[in-house]
């Protein structure tokens, strides 16, 4: 399992991570980012792509 953090401080919801991997990244009717906090491993490459192209840097994958 791939588990995903995304400081939430940090987070401005520009939403460039729900392009990368939109089963795992959303933002909800008021705009703000909702995320899965666990994906399968087969998902690995397309939630690091999100963490790389997210501006603030706030998605952290392990």
């Amino acid at each position: 399992m791939v588990t995903i953090t995304v400081d939430m401080d940090k987070c401005q919801s520009y939403g460039q991570c729900c392009f990368e991997a939109a089963d795992v990244f959303a933002l909800n009717d008021d705009g703000q980012l909702e995320y899965v906090a666990e994906a399968d491993e087969s998902r690995r490459a397309d939630i690091e792509g999100a963490a790389d192209v997210c501006p603030m840097q706030a998605i952290t994958v392990e």
